[in-house]
């Protein structure tokens, strides 16, 4: 990580954070407050714990270094507001010493030291704050109004966003620092010297998404969306052209995008939306081939249109049952079931091509080419398990070629190279299918699916929710059993060959022959199959999923007639 860094890590309290003549500038278009009362109780908790242990950890803060002294805030402005706004509040409190006429020179020397120190200087002429800490244009004048009078503002039509700044600062107003400025002084120095932070500098943009990458990627979640919120939108405005009631309705297309993604989904969506207007991009180099996508301010403009198209139709694949599908054609109900393969198996490389296609191709061949691509998936990712890389790449040039029109129906997908090429072979399906296990402990909700296919290729329509799964050999096997497969008994529990669907499973450990008449009367058509055997052993067992591979090639199959 340190390669593209401008300095390695350090750990820092607050009060080093923010001393120095250091002034910390929120982008203008980054998120904005949003902490509300569970989290200002947490935190007030951790400082509880100061008192015991001195310290407490508050993670990572990312930075970006502007000048000598000047530093962008890209990840942690939150807790930095959080922990202001509690030493504004605490100074209010030796404010009311001093309108009390309590130690009036003292009380009034600690404040202006504290000022100086965590706040900023005030303008002597105006009044106004030169705050160490400056906000986004949504909060930046309500946070300067209670730097400078320690006072919420108490304006009309205030913003939630600065309705949260306002009642943050009162809450932690009403907590007790202490019953004299002296102890309430000693409270901030001990808050700010005991709240440490990681310190990751980083020299532009484009490294600073490394760094979140790099770090989500070890399971600290900073907020990407963030990082690409702040560059498009600093482009759009490149000109200083454009009004706020513009940039507004802009802002709230954007928290519109997120909240219909969720932040986890939200990388993948870029780099699928990517992908189907550009060459292939994985994630570590998203952020550049973004930028050549939005490098002007009427590219950047058309970018965060296309998102705002895009997302709910990704937030919809990601979710057959999302309520979007109510508001589209009758005839887009049909994809329900082959999306809900998608998201059972966790397949989301057909994505990139079912966004380009949805607003060019009509219903019905989006339906087809849904299809298509759930059969090649189960082929290719369930049960084959071939190279996903190979297959990204293929889909990346299908979907340029659907989104330049150059492909217009389902049939020019299925019929080209690049997909026949990934088309697992009948013999490769039927020979990767024969001998397939899959652990039934984890993965039943995924073999119920896949029976369910069959079952319904068979013209038994089944809804595998409503079914359940049955070990022929049981899964833990008795004596009895073990007499079929001796020492292989437990090789045999997770083949597909070994588990079939029934409305109920009171099985058990029942013998063979018990079971049979169970299977006879299900009516589901595997089990019948099944109870055509005199007893269960590895040739039956061997038998039978041969049997079973050849319908799932029939049920999985793109037809060439």
């Amino acid at each position: 990580m340190a390669s593209f860094m401008l300095m390695e890590p350090t750990n820092q309290s607050f009060q080093e954070l923010i001393g120095n003549g250091i002034k910390y500038q929120v982008p203008r278009f980054q998120r904005d407050y949003a902490w509300d009362r569970q989290q200002w109780e947490d935190l007030w908790a951790d400082i509880e714990t100061i008192a015991d242990e001195q310290f407490h950890y508050m993670g990572y803060i990312v930075l970006q270094r502007k000048g000598q002294y000047d530093f962008e805030v890209i990840d942690g402005q939150q807790r930095l507001i959080t922990l202001s706004l509690l030493i504004l509040a605490a100074m209010k409190n030796i404010q009311n010493l001093i309108n009390k006429n309590q130690e009036v020179d003292d009380n009034t020397q600690r404040l202006n030291v504290l000022k100086q120190r965590y706040i900023g200087s005030t303008n002597p002429i105006s009044l106004k704050v030169d705050s160490k800490l400056s906000l986004n244009r949504n909060n930046s004048a309500n946070f300067k109004s209670i730097c400078a009078n320690l006072d919420a503002p108490n304006r009309r039509g205030q913003t939630h966003t600065n309705k949260l700044i306002n009642r943050c600062f009162k809450f932690f107003q009403e907590k007790k620092f202490g019953g004299s400025g002296q102890e309430i002084a000693e409270f901030i120095e001990r808050v700010a010297s005991g709240m440490i932070f990681t310190k990751i500098v980083v020299q532009d943009d484009l490294n600073a998404y490394k760094v979140f990458e790099t770090l989500n990627a070890r399971g600290v979640q900073l907020s990407t969306p963030d990082l690409l919120k702040n560059y498009i939108f600093s482009i759009v405005t490149k000109n200083n052209n454009v009004p706020d009631e513009e940039l507004n309705e802009l802002d709230e297309t954007w928290s519109e995008i997120v909240s219909q993604l969720g932040e986890s989904n939200f990388t993948d969506f870029i780099r699928y939306h990517h992908n189907f207007q550009a060459s292939l991009s994985q994630k570590k180099e998203l952020f550049s081939s973004v930028r050549k996508l939005a490098n002007t301010p009427e590219k950047a403009y058309a970018y965060l249109r296309s998102l705002g198209n895009y997302a709910p139709v990704y937030a919809s694949l990601l979710n057959p049952e999302d309520e979007w599908w109510a508001s589209q054609d009758q005839d887009y109900r049909s994809a329900k079931k082959y999306l809900e393969g998608f998201a059972l198996f966790n397949i989301k490389q057909p994505f990139t091509i079912l966004m380009s296609a949805f607003f060019k191709f009509t219903a019905d061949e989006f339906i087809k080419l849904v299809k298509y691509l759930y059969v090649l998936s189960i082929r290719y990712n369930v049960v084959c398990h071939f190279s996903p890389n190979e297959q990204e790449s293929a889909y990346n040039q299908l979907a340029i070629k659907i989104d330049k029109q150059e492909f217009t129906r389902a049939s020019h997908i299925k019929n080209s190279e690049l997909f026949k090429k990934l088309y697992p072979s009948d013999e490769a399906f039927f020979n990767a299918f024969e001998f397939h296990k899959m652990p039934s402990r984890r993965s039943e909700k995924k073999i119920r699916f896949l029976l369910a296919e069959i079952e319904t290729y068979l013209g038994h329509n089944t809804n595998y929710s409503k079914t359940t799964l049955e070990h022929i050999c049981p899964y833990n096997a008795d004596e009895q059993w073990d007499s079929y497969f001796g020492e292989g008994v437990n090789d045999i529990q997770d083949r597909l060959g070994n588990v079939i669907l029934l409305d109920k499973d009171q099985l058990g450990r029942s013998s063979f022959a018990d079971k049979k008449l169970a299977y006879i009367n299900s009516r589901y058509p595997l089990a019948e199959k099944v109870a055509s055997y005199d007893q269960w052993n590895l040739q039956s067992l061997n038998d039978y999923q041969s049997w079973l591979a050849k319908q799932a090639v029939e049920t999985w199959r793109v037809s060439y007639e």
